[in-house]
């Protein structure tokens, strides 16, 4: 993917009228025309051309979408046609704009939880998260998940539906706005580990990660976004093939079939051994480490002879492993490990020679943290209370 580079000029000719940029979303709320959040820069090229306007009004605006701001004062800065234009077509300029249902901030004053209403009614969650000198967004790519890991509050919501591209590039755009009327600037990096499994919404989440990572906008680079996955085989494959450039995080939390399953449904749909050759895979075609995700559950998952399984099931793979102490959730009875067996566990893996670290905790308070990301039809949940 070439982003912000010169893009050859398009013409009439360029346009055929089957292009899906002309058609309903695919992915939930059907009778939702898509929005200009929801076009690739040579998308929005080719819906102007196709609408009469010259390609070169596209970086104008795309500018203002995703710099400037969509302002009064800003849409007078563009040229005439241009405005006519989008006078027209309010509904493409706001479609994927978000409300906010809840801006929640979290104790230790560095994480602060957004809770977005779509459109059609369906809440999202977005985390913002303060490190030293940068801000992290977690972003969510699905209305709910149909993944159902036993100990994550999303899984146990169920599945809604799809994010359009542009109402996951909407979340980005909300993080950065509301951490600029704070006086805080340095959002650099993405995680796709909200609400939902990415690779289950592979075509939507791939265009939304080009118009972020796009230089001439928001340009948050392939290198600071992470694409998580609890191991669709499928889509990890196909990331090996496009060599996109963002980073893999992927789910385990069991290094046996049967621990594994007993966690996250998905492990039976894709046994270990499919999900282990599709990494390998993905380590050689793109010359890049994964990141595997590891939630350390008392009795569950913490053991000694549990972390020599692990090293064993990633040896020869250029592997990281973040361990995460579980986060409680109403649906799920388990608990996190001690600092003890969490230090014993990551010390088993690096004698083995795997790297790792054990995640930081934030947001707790808020149900912000890894795994607690909830909303509930007709209303929104808030750290275990409805709003």
């Amino acid at each position: 993917m070439q982003t912000g580079a010169p893009s050859r000029t398009v013409t009439r000719n360029d346009v055929k009228h089957a292009d899906p940029i002309f058609e309903n979303a695919d992915t939930g709320g059907r009778d939702t025309p898509r929005a200009l959040r929801d076009l690739t820069f040579p998308e929005m090229e080719r819906l102007l051309v196709a609408d009469g306007l010259r390609a070169i009004h596209a970086r104008a605006l795309w500018r203002m979408i995703y710099r400037d701001g969509v302002t009064e004062e800003n849409v007078a800065r563009l040229t005439p046609p241009l405005r006519r234009w989008l006078a027209e077509r309010d509904a493409l300029v706001n479609g994927t704009a978000p409300g906010v249902a809840a801006d929640i901030r979290s104790s230790d004053g560095l994480t602060r939880k957004f809770l977005l209403r779509l459109g059609d009614g369906q809440t999202i969650e977005t985390v913002a998260m303060g490190y030293p000198g940068r801000f992290t967004v977690c972003v969510s790519t699905q209305a709910g998940c149909a993944m159902g890991c036993v100990f994550c509050a999303t899984g146990q919501m169920g599945f809604s539906r799809h994010l359009r591209p542009g109402e996951i590039v909407a979340q980005v755009l909300h993080a950065r706005d509301a951490l600029a009327e704070d006086g805080k600037s340095g959002l650099r990096n993405l995680v796709l580990m909200g609400m939902g499994e990415p690779l289950h919404n592979y075509d939507s989440v791939l265009a939304a990660l080009e118009i972020i990572s796009d230089t001439r906008g928001l340009n948050i680079g392939p290198a600071k976004i992470t694409i998580s996955t609890v191991g669709v085989v499928p889509g990890v494959l196909r990331l090996a093939e496009e060599k996109r450039g963002y980073k893999l995080a992927v789910s385990l939390h069991g290094a046996t079939d049967a621990e594994r399953s007993a966690l996250v449904p998905a492990g039976k749909r894709w046994p270990l051994d499919e999900l282990i050759a599709a990494c390998r895979t993905y380590c050689a075609k793109t010359q890049r480490r994964i990141f595997f995700e590891w939630t350390l559950i008392a009795g569950a998952n913490d053991t000694p002879a549990q972390a020599q399984r692990l090293a064993a099931l990633l040896a020869g793979l250029d592997a990281h492993v973040n361990l995460i102490p579980l986060n409680p959730t109403g649906g799920f009875s388990g608990s996190a490990t001690s600092g003890v067996a969490a230090t014993e566990f990551q010390r088993v893996l690096k004698s083995a020679g795997i790297p790792s670290t054990v995640r930081q905790r934030r947001g707790i308070d808020v149900a912000a943290g890894c795994g607690q990301l909830r909303t509930e039809r007709g209303r929104v949940v808030v750290a275990g209370v409805s709003a």
